[in-house]
């Protein structure tokens, strides 16, 4: 029949590729790559998604035939989409001539391939491989790292086991598709399987012209369903849905004849479901939000990755629960000012128990209530955006709330569902329940999730939480890794999940503008950060978690002159290399009740008294405030390649976090920031403020950004006797583009012509000193210093750097020196506080 026959896919091949569409029939070229149907884009480039388009106009098409995609290049000759053919069965109805055709789209070859129809065809599903057809190798996006390239070459003994790992997630990604009927969708594969959150939950939709509601919700072991709510009088009977295949309940409410929604805007509504045992109810509100806008995090930042981790509930001094619209009003304003370029909320998904600071999720499409109704939220949102900072979310998939009344736990009167039965379904240590990845529509519930948030509430990205409890059967209790990679690859770890948190990272990659990742892992998987395309699971950075346990465990146990700084310069440096870091002096964990601030730990009790500027500061306060500024300099400058800080600890915030509870007697005292401590001129809190501004200006707008992927480092000194350590930072544009750091920890000891090695000879300034008076310091050095770094003798360095220089470096004190270059490519005279 002729058909007119339109293709789309979005997809990241190789630079230099073409992409072509050959099937079993003439007008596919008979499986001839050469014949078949090109498809027109854009040049491919590394890690970035192209989109390809085709028409085939006015071709003769059998009723039925196989397809399948096919990419070159020079480097690779041809490769075959990974996958059986498709049998695709035309709709045996007359066609308008220019009109396209419904053809199912493929996984997982093609992040999206999309064919348009005005008749929706339909499939059979995978179909034998046609006769003459060539055997297709691996999937391009699904490769294994080659351990020549990676750097890596402890993965080399784990390769097979690094092309299972892609085997699975490419089997996961397959029975999407084939059991696509128990979440309502057809064949789609990754693109449709995440749009699945349009049609489940309340929805406008018109049937046979006919505006209204569409309720549709999965229960698979429910009995029976009925929709109840305002509209209603609560009646059970009145609107009984009904059971489609798969386990799905469904029911149109038609508007009024006046137009008007039965359901109104705000009405309460409710699901019930008759299982057996107990029965749940599941709340809703109907809403028409306004849709808000989206920043995305293009390159992840300009300046490097700087994210200010925060909770709406904690944005103000009171003693209560505060507002999105406080926390866009009174804390985000100060974000940005601090040179911060992203948020990442804590607790912004609902969740019952506030105490748990959102970790215990109850509703997976919410956001919390507590701060506000969606519309806040999202006008939360637009404020962070206009302020140039992406919005980052805690999102929690590592497990879920084991309430049954307001939660997924036991939602259609089985033990499963979402979860795994039994033991297995349940966390020993925090009492929750544990998602069976490996069943499709939960992998399409927690996929169609991620895509929720950024669609309808226009999130940039997201934190995992408890990865390490996803990718280990034993969660990470009571196991000390040890850096194995048989830890990595063996028999404990739980690959579902990993194929899971694959498909989750290509999700948000192929999203427009892609979602960034970030992982919370503690145990050091290797390839978690590589991508997916390498064989890695996909992650864009992940939690440096042994620095902020380092830095407590020097405070509390370790004596000032016993501080190692050989050691400590080795856990800031100690990552994979090519798997990207974010590193923290301190984040909310530190600070939760059990444990206290940074600040806290540092100067104690006498941050009561003696933090006034209006008189000398004693030794505790003096200590304190020298060693918070030292600590949070070396893990910026450092740690990782990206920053971040927990909201109100820039200012060295007093205290601990302790959310209301019975142990407490239900107290807000702790669960809040008290900002106004850091806009009082009297206090000694704006001077840590101060600093925190300078150390991410400098960052993030000189020639040596050096949070931003391929800087150099390189530690030329780690004086034990001294405790000086010494570290550039550079960019490839040399000298002016090169950072020296020289850190001085000794608590007494003050070094006047210090020697330090230098990467250039000529004339190198201070751009940066902890010692200056705007940070409460006592500005015993200069920034109008200059230091005369000269070239070595022949054939001989100084800490192994070709050339020499000698500065004044008090004790406690940091100072970051620029080649004389540097300051003509920043055009800006170096400050104390720049």
């Amino acid at each position: 029949m002729a058909a007119c026959l339109s293709v789309r896919v979005t997809t990241d091949l190789p630079p230099g590729a073409t992409l072509w569409l050959c099937g079993g029939c003439p007008a596919l070229g008979g499986w001839d790559p050469a014949r078949g149907l090109q498809l027109e884009g854009p040049p491919p480039t590394a890690g970035h998604i192209t989109v390809f388009e085709a028409t085939l106009h006015g071709k003769e098409l059998p009723e039925s035939f196989e397809c399948k995609l096919v990419w070159k290049s020079d480097s690779a000759g041809l490769v075959w989409e990974d996958r059986p053919n498709r049998v695709v069965r035309l709709v045996d109805l007359p066609v308008p001539e220019d009109a396209p055709l419904l053809v199912a789209s493929w996984r997982p070859y093609a992040l999206s391939a999309d064919f348009a129809a005005t008749q929706p065809a339909t499939s059979d599903g995978d179909g034998a491989t046609g006769q003459g057809s060539p055997a297709p190798p691996k999937a391009p996006w699904m490769g294994v790292i080659d351990s020549s390239t990676h750097g890596d070459p402890w993965l080399e003994a784990h390769r097979p086991a690094l092309a299972a790992r892609a085997a699975r997630a490419t089997a996961q990604l397959c029975r999407l598709d084939e059991e696509s009927a128990a979440i309502g969708r057809a064949p789609l594969g990754l693109d449709g399987v995440s749009s699945v959150y349009d049609s489940f939950g309340l929805v406008r939709q018109r049937r046979l012209a006919q505006a209204g509601w569409l309720f549709r919700e999965w229960a698979p072991a429910a009995l029976a369903a009925s929709l109840v709510g305002d509209f209603n009088g609560w009646d059970t009977h009145a609107h009984r849905c009904a059971r489609e295949e798969g386990g799905t309940w469904s029911i149109f409410l038609p508007d009024a004849e006046d137009g008007t929604p039965v359901i109104g805007h705000e009405a309460r509504y409710k699901l019930c479901l008759v299982i057996p045992g107990s029965a749940p109810a599941a709340d809703g509100e109907a809403l028409s939000a306004d849709e808000c806008s989206r920043l995305g995090l293009a390159g992840h930042a300009a300046g490097g990755l700087r994210i200010y981790e925060c909770h709406a509930g904690l944005a103000g001094d009171e003693p209560r629960v505060h507002s999105y619209a406080e926390l866009a009003d009174r804390v985000l304003p100060r974000v940005a000012a601090l040179g911060y370029n992203a948020v990442q909320l804590m607790g912004a998904v609902e969740h019952a128990y506030y105490a748990s600071f959102g970790y215990l999720i109850n509703g997976f499409f919410a956001p919390a209530g507590r701060s506000g109704d969606p519309e806040a939220f999202k006008a939360m949102v637009d404020v962070a955006h206009g302020l140039g900072l992406a919005v980052v979310i805690d999102l929690v998939h590592a497990h879920a709330s084991s309430n049954v009344a307001d939660g997924l736990n036991g939602y259609d009167g089985s033990d499963s569902c979402f979860f795994h039965e039994g033991g297995k379904g349940r966390h020993s240590a925090w009492g929750s329940r544990l998602f069976a990845y490996g069943r499709p529509p939960v992998t399409a519930f927690l996929l169609a999730n991620l895509r929720f948030w950024v669609e309808e509430y226009r999130v940039d990205g997201f934190r995992f939480d408890g990865v390490t409890s996803m990718l280990y059967h034993h969660h990470g209790i009571g196991h000390a890794f040890t850096g194995s990679y048989d830890e990595y690859f063996g028999a404990d770890v739980d690959e579902e999940a990993v194929s899971y948190l694959t498909l989750a990272n290509l999700l948000c990659h192929c999203l427009d503008p892609p979602a960034l990742t970030v992982a919370e892992d503690v145990s050091g998987m290797a390839t978690l950060c590589r991508p997916v395309r390498e064989g890695g699971v996909g992650f864009d950075f992940r939690l440096a978690m042994g620095v902020p346990d380092e830095w407590i465990r020097l405070v509390k146990d370790v004596s000032d002159e016993d501080w190692d700084v050989g050691h400590i310069a080795h856990v800031l440096t100690d990552r994979r290399w090519q798997e990207k870091c974010v590193a923290y002096a301190e984040s909310h964990d530190q600070a939760l009740v059990g444990d206290k601030t940074l600040a806290f730990r540092l100067m104690d009790a006498a941050m009561y008294s003696d933090m006034t500027a209006l008189r000398p500061a004693p030794p505790v306060i003096e200590r304190g405030i020298a060693l918070h500024k030292l600590i949070r300099l070396l893990t910026h400058a450092l740690g990782g390649e990206g920053w971040l800080g927990f909201m109100g600890n820039e200012f060295g915030h007093p205290e601990w976090l302790d959310f209301p509870r019975e142990g407490n007697g239900w107290s807000y005292h702790y669960a809040r920031r008290q900002y106004s401590l850091a806009a009082d001129e009297t206090l000694r809190y704006r001077f840590l403020e101060a600093f925190e501004a300078a150390l991410h200006a400098l960052a993030a707008s000189g020639p040596c950004q050096w949070l931003v992927p391929g800087t150099s480092t390189y530690v030329s000194r780690k004086h034990n006797g001294d405790k000086v350590l010494v570290f550039e930072r550079g960019t490839a544009d040399g000298a002016r583009g090169c950072l020296v750091f020289a850190v001085n920890l000794h608590p007494t000891q003050s070094f006047p012509d210090y020697r330090i090695g230098a990467p250039f000879e000529g004339e190198w300034r201070p751009v940066l000193t902890s010692d200056a008076g705007a940070f409460g310091g006592h500005d015993r050095v200069s920034t109008d210093t200059v230091h005369h770094a000269t070239r070595c003798e022949a054939g001989s360095t100084f800490d192994d750097r070709p050339a020499e220089m000698q500065l004044y470096l008090p004790s406690r004190t940091a100072v970051v020196l620029a080649h004389a270059s540097w300051f003509s490519a920043a055009r800006a005279r170096p400050s104390g506080a720049p």
